[in-house]
């Protein structure tokens, strides 16, 4: 083939010029984080010794009738700190949400609905500012003061001692975020598994790289702190609005605001306390249409409106950050033309273009490089099997993100000819169902059964009395194991009695009590009927 014309000459230079700087980039915190990996940074101390300090926890809901209930009951019960309120924000015109947050309110005295004056949804920082002074009003009422403020969503799952982490680091720094991580869900779940990839790289490499650099850090929006100092502060300089109610992406903003006031952050690296990962765990969205909804207003707040709300009058090093965090935008865009030429550059032989092969290279050493560390990252915590299908997820997630950057762009653009504001994109949640919450607490491995996953006569491996007494499901046997399901905690006298049945070591998982219902129904016969064939 001939040589690449001129302007496909020009294209490819200035492709390949975008993807090494980017590259490189990304290339500096990896090697920031590797030295931070053989050099670990001693954690904060904290004041154990010092009382305990009053918590107020904001939820801001819109449209969240279907899962509050459960966060709120869950954590209500599962958190070890004592010292504490939630305050949820609500809309007038979200009725359903309003009426399960008045149910909570009775039955929890912790509990207290913050109404907004107006209709929703206006932005999730608006909703929290009215939060905010609701809080306010309960101190003057109840004659408490708040000592720290911290943030989370509807479908939060808070570890149990995530409150007391951030009561003992409070005197340490103004804004404390402890880790944000997707729950495990099966590998072909291709969206979450995304998530869980790109937060995993996140938590581990990208945050605690910026802080040694010196660069602010954005909150999660979630499992993050703040100190009432701090907030005091913002209210005073902006007329109690301490979140920007203009913002999409008010975690980010306040992140940037707290640094630029000199006020000191801290990520705290991922630890595990009892067993499992201290960390704010949730359900990102699982389908492909949501994933590029929510990714939508993270573009939309960070790359376009942050670039409106701050001028180029901060510090080299505070642009730096600003590159870093809207490059993804361009990248986003650019990826799918990258691959494209690249590949043109390749077919036509490079003829007209020499240096196309080593800087094809080069870029793809620091692809593959970057690559590698995501895998390592998403291993540490999801596991090596899991890991193994980040390349495949790589490109779900470029094509994710390439829709989003567009979808961005064009409502943004829109939102600003017609002289409208930008509104909080509603992003559909999950709460986590009963058999997850039970194996993240024990530690304990969670499924979903279905026809595929049940082997061939394993279900007779327990007499079908045994199993439903103890309400198990037999489901594979592997590597000298017999893997069993069920809905309940194993307790050590089922374990005993399952040993006097079966030669194999047992491997307990927990399966969703529906999920059971249905399978035990088919698999397990009843003692006056007759045993029905696994798979006919």
């Amino acid at each position: 083939m001939g040589a690449p014309d001129h302007w496909g000459v020009l294209c490819l230079a200035g492709l390949a010029a975008w993807v090494l700087i980017s590259g490189l980039d990304d290339l500096l915190l990896d090697l920031v984080r590797a030295w931070l990996w053989a050099r670990p940074p001693a954690c904060p101390a904290g004041h154990g010794a010092r009382p305990s300090p009053w918590i107020a926890v904001f939820v801001p809901l819109w449209q969240e009738h279907q899962v509050i209930a459960g966060m709120i009951e869950h954590n209500v019960e599962a958190l070890g700190y004592h010292r504490y309120h939630i305050f949820i924000g609500v809309y007038p015109n979200d009725p359903l949400t309003r009426s399960v947050v008045v149910n909570l309110e009775r039955r929890h005295p912790q509990v207290h609905m913050a109404e907004c004056p107006h209709d929703g949804p206006t932005s999730k920082a608006d909703c929290l500012n009215w939060i905010y002074l609701r809080m306010l009003l309960f101190e003057e009422q109840h004659g408490v003061s708040f000592d720290l403020v911290v943030t989370h969503d509807a479908e939060d799952l808070i570890h149990p001692q995530a409150l007391d982490l951030a009561s003992e680091l409070a005197g340490e720094a103004d804004m404390v975020q402890i880790p944000v991580l997707p729950l495990p869900t099966p590998s072909l779940e291709l969206v979450h598994g995304v998530y869980c990839d790109e937060f995993a790289d996140y938590q581990i490499r990208e945050l605690p790289a910026r802080q040694f650099l010196g660069g602010f850090l954005p909150s999660c929006g979630v499992g993050v702190a703040f100190s009432r100092r701090a907030l005091e502060e913002l209210a005073q300089r902006n007329s109690n609005r301490i979140f920007d109610p203009r913002c999409l992406t008010e975690d980010y903003e306040i992140g940037f605001r707290l640094h630029r006031m000199g006020r000191r952050a801290i990520f705290v690296l991922l630890q595990r306390r009892e067993g499992g990962l201290l960390a704010t765990r949730e359900y990102f969205p699982r389908t492909f249409r949501g994933a590029v909804r929510q990714r939508t207003r993270w573009m939309m707040g960070i790359a376009l409106q942050s670039w409106e709300l701050h001028d180029c009058k901060e510090t080299l090093g505070q642009l730096y950050w600003f590159w870093r965090d809207r490059k993804g935008l361009i990248g986003s865009l650019v990826s799918p033309a990258t691959n494209a030429f690249f590949v043109y550059g390749l077919a036509s032989g490079m003829d007209g273009a020499p240096w196309l092969g080593p800087v094809f290279s080069v870029t793809l050493v620091l692809q593959l490089l970057h690559l590698g560390i995501k895998m390592y990252c998403a291993g540490l915590i999801y596991g090596w099997r899991f890991a193994a299908g980040a390349p495949l997820r790589a490109w779900v997630g470029n094509a994710i993100n390439f829709l989003a950057a567009a979808c961005a762009i064009w409502r943004y653009a829109v939102a600003k000819l017609k002289g409208e504001p930008l509104v909080w994109l509603k992003t559909e949640h999950l709460y986590p169902s009963r058999s997850t919450l039970l194996s993240l607490r024990e530690n304990l491995p969670s499924i979903e059964l279905g026809l595929r996953e049940i082997a061939r006569g394993a279900s007779r491996a327990l007499p079908a009395a045994v199993a439903r007494k103890w309400r198990v499901l037999p489901f594979r046997v592997s590597e000298g194991q017999l893997l069993v399901a069920g809905p309940e905690l194993p307790s050590s006298e089922m374990a005993a009695e399952l040993r006097r049945f079966c030669s194999l070591e047992v491997q307990f998982h927990c399966i969703a009590l529906t999920d059971y219902a249905a399978l035990e129904e088919q698999y397990m016969p009843r003692p006056d009927q007759r045993a029905v064939p696994l798979l006919q």
